[in-house]
């Protein structure tokens, strides 16, 4: 590899194969930082962008990938040598939104692998003003590379929870534990909730029941009556209030989002993190009957990224269990694998340029 040059994969065309690629490493602006990339982790979000045409704001062709972690090899001096993890979503800091504390929906945000090239690649040219240092107590357990994923993985179902007001006892309820859906699991339980995990993958809800859900339910081939029915059943056995739940939909699916409305119930809070292109046709009269509401989320603010690796740094969080590496030359089938919904686990790329 040439010490001058970033190699990376780039997104082309739609659906099509990515290319490699390289480019010299641009000058430095004030306030920037190289960063030599540990992993970076495959997101649904790099899967709608290159397959189902959600549109990227930088055109092609682009770097995708914004789920990375590495080390700063250039820039500020204090951030020379550390280890970090590149929030997802990087804002601007000053603006209204910023100001008033909902900074992760900056509207002068910068994401990796969206507004400039991401991290599917051997070096990343980002702002350091929102790095979040690694420490050694994080690392001792986990490899930097298996840390990417907290940039939106783990992070996002973080900061949703903490917007939904869950309170230690109440019902939380996950629909999809794959992905982004086996940490919203653990940070439920963590947050001290009483946990149903709800899949169609009785091996994702196997290992759901093993990091932390207090009961699940395979939904695959049951309707939205049945599946209530059963949640209520569940919650009486576990003795968890009948109100108040706490419903989080990761699974990105039309399926999966209806069955969230449909658990709605009184003083309840529904949660929509997983995204899909599809529309869904609601009673929203509902939301008034019930007095309950609905909340979105995106990204995650970079001041709560310091909170979830302390929860990893404290063993609480268990992030490599539900990981598995792949070099960064084999993008292509990971890409394509991911589509056929052929992984169990979260997939990290690691550069071997």
């Amino acid at each position: 590899m040439s010490l001058d040059m970033i190699q990376a994969y780039q997104m082309t065309e739609l659906k099509k194969p990515f290319e490699k690629t390289e480019f010299p490493f641009p000058a430095l602006e004030n306030g920037d930082s190289l960063v030599q990339i540990a992993g970076c982790g495959v997101c649904h979000t790099d899967i709608s962008f290159w397959h189902h045409g959600v549109p990227t704001k930088h055109p092609m062709p682009l770097i995708l990938g914004h789920e990375i972690s590495g080390i700063v090899i250039d820039g500020p001096q204090e951030l020379i040598g550390k280890s970090v993890i590149i929030p997802a979503v990087l804002p601007c800091g000053e603006c209204e939104l910023c100001q008033a504390g909902r900074s992760n929906i900056c509207q002068f945000q910068k994401m990796p692998g969206n507004d400039f090239h991401g991290g599917f690649a051997s070096h990343i040219v980002v702002p350091s003003q929102f790095l979040a240092q690694v420490p050694d107590s994080a690392l001792a357990t986990h490899s930097l590379a298996d840390l990417a994923v907290i940039a939106d993985a783990v992070s996002t179902p973080y900061q949703v929870i903490k917007k939904s007001e869950l309170q230690p006892g109440q019902l939380a309820v996950i629909i999809g534990t794959g992905g982004i859906g086996i940490y919203a699991v653990q940070l439920a339980k963590i947050f001290g909730a009483k946990v149903i995990a709800i899949d169609i993958s009785q091996e994702k809800l196997d290992n759901a029941g093993n990091i932390g859900a207090d009961a699940t339910l395979n939904s695959n081939g049951l309707d939205i009556r049945t599946i209530k029915g059963k949640v209520k059943g569940l919650c009486k056995e576990l003795s968890a209030p009948k109100n108040q739940w706490k419903i989080f939909e990761m699974s990105g699916t039309k399926p999966g989002q209806e069955l969230a409305f449909a658990l709605l119930g009184i003083a309840g809070t529904l949660s929509i993190v997983g995204f899909t292109m599809a529309k869904l046709e609601l009673r929203l009269s509902n939301l008034m009957a019930f007095d309950a509401k609905i909340i979105g989320t995106w990204g995650c603010k970079p001041e709560l990224y310091a909170d979830v690796v302390d929860l990893v740094s404290q063993k609480k969080l268990i992030l490599k269990s539900f990981i598995e590496h792949f070099p960064m030359s084999q993008i292509n089938q990971v890409f394509q694998n991911t589509l056929d919904h052929k992984y169990s686990k979260r997939s990290v790329l690691i550069p071997d340029f």
